[in-house]
């Protein structure tokens, strides 16, 4: 089994509020919870304004399976921040077990 988990950090210039920001992020989290089937949400950064930190997460049977879904996650996730945020920074690790 392998793990791969994304870590974002967002520049979200257009928010002037915490509300503007939480619209955002929320939006980012809940589509990938639907569309992609995987675990995500704001894990930090919570007080910022303008940044925001969004972590996800996928399992599968192979490594080069569950980078293949992180690496889509990405992606959509970069298409869906357009003209809404950037992504400043990206952290990805990957844990295999073996028994």
């Amino acid at each position: 089994m392998t793990t791969v988990s994304v870590l974002l950090t967002l520049h979200i210039p257009s928010a002037q509020s915490l509300k503007d920001k939480r619209a955002v992020v929320r939006s980012l989290v809940e589509r990938l919870r639907k569309r992609l089937d995987l675990s995500a949400a704001e894990v930090g950064l919570q007080d910022d304004t303008r940044r925001a930190q969004i972590g996800f997460a996928v399992v599968s049977v192979t490594p080069s399976m569950a980078r293949e879904l992180a690496d889509r996650a990405l992606r959509f996730a970069e298409q869906e921040l357009i003209g809404r945020a950037e992504i400043i920074n990206t952290a990805t690790e990957e844990h295999v077990l073996r028994d």
